[in-house]
């Protein structure tokens, strides 16, 4: 079986999975119904919704968390039906799109061509554009006007965003694999191959952190991994889970979320696993307390703040890891990934909702309805502007300012 045929295998069942991984009340057969806004909410923040637009189908029913990057004032995004499309990132406008179309799904002949299923990026470096697919080819494409220059052709999907640094290109596929591309064309460098990768996985993949001349990742066997930028040889690994339980959903330990840098202190963490602050240069763990979550850990000032599997809404002391605050108004709605805009944490949720809490002590501060459709990706802070996109390639632009 090609690794392309058993990922997509994987995403049927992993798709119910992940519902049913927020379902703990053995009481109830039903998986847990979001929990309802409060009807009575008074905001305590002004939002301005700057812009609005679309792209594509955006990630559709393939369960990748796939959200836009701003560069330079320009916003990126792609979506899983072959568009690529550069907007003006403080006024929506449309700069440019690209529909593209490569060859057949599983090797078809050209009289099969398709559009390409981009899942993974879009990442920008200057007049560089990356992007992945679902059908494991990487694209280098001109971040100008969308024209192609090369094409890497790898083993297994990529649906979490490539990485440019320097004269590297650097990629991570669902089989376990992460590579080093040729930033001019293509050609690949060097490979790290992490071995077995679990049979059971959530459908997902954390982004690639590179700084200082290292590659940092959560693994799908819980394990947040440091490699060697110039031909990724691992230096070291941590554990974020230990895989234990009596049944395979119990011991599913995955790293899905961002590794977050801040100083030279890393936060990552694992479902079923921990929160856990590391050292980076040395690899050895500051601390570390129970936490399962999805998703990515988000730093301001001396907090930490993250979504665990409940989507209850968590905040921690960043030197030690002690609560500050927990939110469960929005338990069960399955929040994205935290982001903080200023004063306040923004999360998006399974009904297209964007919800803004305040940083001190957890109250929700505003919300606004982008669609109603769910939102994956984690939101984009720039400056004092915060971007979001569901999983049908809409995209909204919001600024805050005090009432």
């Amino acid at each position: 079986m090609k690794p392309v045929f058993k990922k997509f295998v994987w995403l049927i069942a992993m798709s119910s999975l992940v519902a049913l991984a927020g379902c703990h009340n053995k009481k109830k057969d039903n998986i847990e119904p979001p929990t309802p806004l409060a009807k009575d909410f008074t905001p305590t923040v002004k939002v301005a919704k700057m812009w609005s637009a679309r792209v594509g189908d955006g990630a559709g029913v393939t369960g990748v968390r796939m959200g836009p990057v701003v560069v330079d004032g320009v916003l990126y995004a792609a979506s899983t039906d072959g568009e690529l499309a550069a907007f003006d990132a403080a006024t929506g406008k449309k700069m440019w799109s690209k529909k593209s179309s490569t060859h057949g799904w599983f090797g078809w002949g050209d009289k099969h061509r398709k559009d390409a299923l981009y899942a993974g990026g879009p990442a920008v470096d200057g007049d560089l554009l990356a992007v992945g697919t679902l059908d494991g080819h990487v694209y280098g494409l001109s971040s100008k006007d969308g024209s192609q220059r090369w094409e890497a052709n790898l083993n297994s999907e990529v649906i979490t965003t490539p990485v440019i640094v320097g004269d590297l290109v650097l990629v991570r596929t669902q089989d376990g694999r992460v590579y080093g591309l040729d930033r001019a064309s293509g050609d690949r460098r060097w490979v790290y191959d992490q071995g077995n990768v679990p049979l059971l996985s959530v459908r997902g993949n954390g982004p690639l952190l590179a700084a200082n001349g290292v590659v940092f990742f959560g693994s799908d066997d819980g394990k947040l991994v440091a490699l060697r930028m110039d031909n990724g040889e691992k230096l070291w690994e941590q554990a974020l889970a230990n895989g234990e339980g009596r049944t395979d959903i119990e011991r599913l330990d995955d790293a899905d979320g961002a590794v977050v840098l801040d100083g030279t202190t890393l936060f990552g963490t694992a479902y079923h696993g921990n929160l856990v602050a590391i050292d980076g240069p040395s690899g050895r763990p500051l601390w570390s307390r129970q936490f399962s979550s999805y998703g990515s850990p988000a730093v301001a000032g001396n907090m930490v703040f993250a979504v665990n599997d409940q989507s209850q809404v968590w905040a921690f002391d960043r030197s030690g890891g002690a609560d500050q605050w927990k939110n469960d108004a929005l338990k069960y709605r399955w929040l994205s990934s935290p982001a903080v805009q200023g004063s306040y944490v923004v999360v998006g949720d399974v009904e297209g909702y964007v919800h803004w809490l305040q940083t001190g002590d957890g109250a929700l501060a505003a919300r606004e309805r982008l669609s109603k459709k769910p939102i994956r990706a984690q939101p984009v802070v720039v400056g004092d502007m915060v971007y979001v996109e569901d999983i049908k390639g809409h995209i909204g632009a919001y600024r805050l300012s005090a009432n």
